[in-house]
Formats: structure tokens, C-alpha cells, sequence
């Protein structure tokens, strides 16, 4: 009875040190994530409320609306290969991510409306604008409602509901998985390091096996965009939002955009937006379309191509077929 004794003395106390270690892991991840969006950012005023943004880079400025689960941070790590070519970045965080307030009506619409507040700030008269993931609703919204200060449109991934039907409906299992991680930061961290595979299936919408065997730079890039979702509790708002925006139609008339228009996705993105990327092509006169055969919904294999890709549409002269 004694050596029993010891023993499940001496498991609850290897319990006890391991779960103090892995406590301090995670407060120390959390630390880690605060300070990386402290700091780096400015907040600005507009008919919607505030409205957190930063800038990066020298050099012909784009908007760039981020997807979900991200934040200014997520469209400053996006656009690096931009960065790169000569770019200037602006990076606002949308209604409910991070500093952004959270209006009692956080549409696409109201959120293009509040990034032209965001360029009056800034002197800015137009400016080329692209959107990721679900950031591409309000990219339209703004060439739609704004054309006259929208330069150039640019859809990447773009998760929206053009057919009237959600294009990857989420099953109760998942629904509930995605709202407990939004909420908790401890849920989240801890997801990271048991169920990589599943997060980036569920959340990333791209097969794990891609990921595993794509070149290091980018299995690194996709753990990044994963740990940069943390702190995600100051996320949660918007990415709910999010997930709401992008499972109902999107009520816009694509076929009035007047903005010379570049649509990128990925076949194999599960959350379905090559089909989307299509229909929204089509819609749109003059447009340019760029399908990838594999890499998810985080274009894995093709970071340097798409900006490749967004760096030539954006320094091509005007041409008498596009639009505008």
C-alpha cells in the first residue's frame, strides 16, 4: 500500500509540474500575441466607430482587407511578397477584430463605408483595394459603393455566397468546435499544439497533408497564420460576424463593378471559393481570373505567384477591354 501510495504521489505531482509548465507555455503565448499587436497600429474615428489600421512599406499604396481571424496584423503577413516588390500596404482591422469597434449593424456595406473614412484620414483619394477570404465582401462592397475612389479590385479566395446557398455549410460538430475556440484563448492555444490537423482543416479550410508536404517556408507560413489568430478571444467577435456575412448571400449586383478586377483562388480550397472566384468573374466585365490546381484556402505553394500575380495587375497600364 506504501509504494502505491508513492506512486500516486508522485503521478500527481509530475501532473501537477506538467500542467504548471504548460500553464506557463500558454501565458507566455498569450503575452507573446499581445505584444505583437501592441504597438504597431493607429486608430482612426469614423461614421461606424473606431477603426484600428496600420501601414507598412513605400510605395504605390493598396487597401488590404483581411479574412477571418485576422486583423491588421493578418493583412500586414499576407502581403509581405508585396511588400517586397515596392508596395505600400494600409491594413485596417475590421468591426470586431482587435482595437475595431463592433457596430450594432456590422454589414459589408457599413464596413466599406467606414474604410473611406479611414482614406480621408489618411489624404488618400483612390487607392487599389483587395479583400482575403471573407475580407472580400467588403472589398465589393467598397468598389461598389465607392467606384470613384476605388482604383483597382482585387478578390482573393473570396468567401461569399453568390448562388443564394452557402458554399461549405459548417455541420453542428463543426459549428460548435469553431464557436468554443473563438472564445477562448486557453481552447485555442491548446488546439494549436493537440489538433494542428484538424485547425487546419476546419479553419484554414485546406487538406493538412498539403501543408505537410509543401516546402519548409511554407509549412511555416501556415503555422504562422495560425498561431497569428491568437489572441483570438479579441477576435471573436468579427470572426462570427464573419461566418454569418458569409454564409447568407451576399446581395450585391457584381455586374456594376466598374474597376478593372482581379478574382484568385485555389480548386481544392474547401470552404469552396474557386467556384465563387468563377461566378463572380463572369460577373464582372473584363475581369481576370486566376485559379490555382491545388494549395487550399491559404494558396499553399503559390505565396509568391499570387503576389506575383497581384504585383502585375496593379503596375499593368489601362487597356480599352477593362473596365473603368
Amino acid at each position: 500500500m506504501r509504494a502505491r501510495s508513492r506512486l500516486a504521489f508522485l503521478t500527481a505531482a509530475v501532473l501537477l509540474a506538467a500542467g504548471g509548465i504548460a500553464y506557463r507555455e500558454y501565458a507566455g503565448a498569450v503575452a507573446a500575441a499581445e505584444r505583437r499587436v501592441s504597438g504597431r497600429s493607429d486608430v482612426v474615428a469614423t461614421r461606424h466607430g473606431r477603426l484600428q489600421y496600420a501601414v507598412a512599406g513605400r510605395g504605390t499604396p493598396l487597401l488590404m482587407i483581411h479574412g477571418t481571424g485576422g486583423g491588421f496584423d493578418q493583412g500586414l503577413t499576407f502581403t509581405e511578397g508585396l511588400l517586397r516588390r515596392g508596395f505600400q500596404v494600409i491594413a485596417p482591422s475590421r468591426f470586431g477584430y482587435l482595437q475595431s469597434d463592433f457596430p450594432a449593424d456590422p454589414s459589408s456595406a457599413n464596413q466599406a463605408d467606414a474604410l473611406v473614412d479611414l482614406l480621408d484620414h489618411l489624404g488618400i483619394d483612390r487607392i487599389a483595394v483587395a479583400g482575403g477570404s471573407a475580407g472580400a465582401l467588403a472589398a465589393a462592397e467598397f468598389a461598389l459603393r465607392h467606384p470613384d475612389r476605388c482604383s483597382a479590385l482585387i478578390l482573393v479566395v473570396p468567401a461569399a455566397n453568390v448562388r443564394g446557398a452557402d458554399p461549405v455549410e459548417m455541420s453542428g460538430a463543426q459549428e460548435f468546435f469553431v464557436r468554443r475556440l473563438t472564445g477562448s484563448n486557453l481552447l485555442f492555444w491548446t488546439a494549436l499544439r493537440v489538433a494542428r490537423d484538424r485547425m487546419i482543416a476546419t479553419l484554414l479550410a485546406t487538406d493538412p497533408a498539403l501543408v505537410r508536404n509543401a516546402s519548409p517556408s511554407e509549412q511555416r507560413r501556415a503555422q504562422r497564420i495560425l498561431e497569428e489568430i491568437m489572441p483570438v478571444q479579441r477576435r471573436s467577435r468579427g470572426m462570427l460576424n464573419d461566418a454569418r456575412l458569409a454564409g447568407h448571400p451576399a446581395r450585391m449586383n457584381f455586374r456594376q463593378i466598374r474597376v478593372p478586377t482581379l478574382v484568385i483562388s485555389a480548386e481544392d480550397d474547401q470552404f469552396g471559393t474557386a467556384a465563387t472566384a468563377r461566378d463572380i468573374a463572369a460577373q464582372v466585365a473584363g475581369s481576370r481570373l486566376v485559379i490555382f490546381p491545388k494549395g487550399g484556402h491559404i494558396w499553399v505553394g503559390h505565396d509568391e505567384r499570387l503576389w506575383a500575380e497581384v504585383a502585375r495587375f496593379l503596375r499593368a497600364p489601362p487597356s480599352s477591354d477593362r473596365p473603368g
